[in-house]
């Protein structure tokens, strides 16, 4: 029966190969995600295409081919919106970062299994509700006659109201809020991957908390930490319906731009020619910033 069962083992195909002798399942695994990156690519190329056709004032069709798109993309108004949103994006990835790193601790460390699933209902709940819900309810608290001035007027701690809607602090509030939960869920995969034996190895070795902290938790951690803000700073940089409605169009970022380019002015080519030149800033940017925390993370790990 051994030999039996030795030879309808030798007789079975391959475990990565279909009955046919078909192709192996991590082959077919990639298909979606090559399917995906080519109608990106067709995407980018079309709007690379349609960045140097030329702008026809007062018609929705396009003349021949130009370089003037990206030469009026330099002019001060554009170059402003790049900066502000290159200084919000970094200014948002810093807060959430110093944010959520103790809720995702928290989350990661906790003992109590309610608390962790507190923390993580809250985390989550952000999910369920649309970014222009959320963003809709910031300028219910952060208005003249919001939550937070309502609050500090009635404490006498203001004698008006402090202007918070439509400025770059009430911006920078809403996406902040808005990037919370996905720093925290990575931050939190991170830290629950360290091994608590360091940690106490650290303690036993005469290690107060904070220098445990800070020598053993945040180096091991600094792989989440450099994921989390290359992906909020990317995420943030794209941003559109925070600062479209907490900026009342007076914080203008590259999305609002490209947004006011193509429906307002109907000016297609210079809208596609500003989202070219912003895609390759972000790229620039983001590749700085990984670069940059991997650098700090083998610093600390000589």
């Amino acid at each position: 029966m051994a030999r039996d069962t030795a030879e309808i083992l030798r007789q079975q195909p391959p475990a990565g190969l279909a009955e046919g002798g078909g192709p192996p399942v991590p082959a077919l695994c990639l298909a979606p995600a090559l399917l995906v990156m080519t109608a990106f690519a067709l995407a980018l190329g079309a709007l690379l295409q349609y960045s140097l056709l030329e702008f026809i004032p007062g018609s929705l069709r396009t003349g021949g081919l130009t370089t003037r798109n990206f030469q009026q993309v330099v002019a001060p108004q554009y170059l402003r919106a790049i900066w502000e949103t290159i200084v919000l994006s970094a200014a948002t990835t810093l807060l959430t970062l110093l944010a959520s790193y103790p809720v995702a601790y928290a989350l990661a460390r906790s003992r109590s299994a309610a608390l962790r699933s507190l923390i993580l209902i809250l985390t989550l709940a952000p999910f369920f509700t649309g970014a222009i819900v959320r963003t809709y309810a910031w300028i219910l608290v952060l208005g003249n006659s919001g939550f937070i001035n309502s609050f500090l007027l009635q404490a006498g701690l203001l004698e008006s109201p402090y202007q918070m809607l439509f400025t770059s602090q009430g911006v920078l509030v809403g996406l902040v809020h808005f990037s919370m939960p996905v720093m925290i869920l990575i931050l939190a995969a991170a830290i629950s991957h360290i091994d608590p034996t360091y940690e106490r190895a650290a303690a036993s070795l005469g290690a107060n908390p904070v220098r445990t902290f800070f020598r053993v938790t945040l180096p091991l951690s600094l792989p989440g930490v450099i994921s989390a803000s290359v992906v909020v700073f990317a995420w943030t940089f794209s941003a559109f319906p925070t600062p479209e409605l907490l900026g009342g169009g007076r914080v203008k970022m590259i999305a609002n731009v490209v947004k006011d380019l193509a429906l307002d002015s109907f000016n297609w080519p210079g809208s596609a020619a500003f989202a070219v030149v912003a895609l390759g800033v972000t790229f620039v940017l983001v590749a700085l910033v990984a670069s940059s925390a991997e650098r700090l993370r083998l610093r600390s790990h000589p």
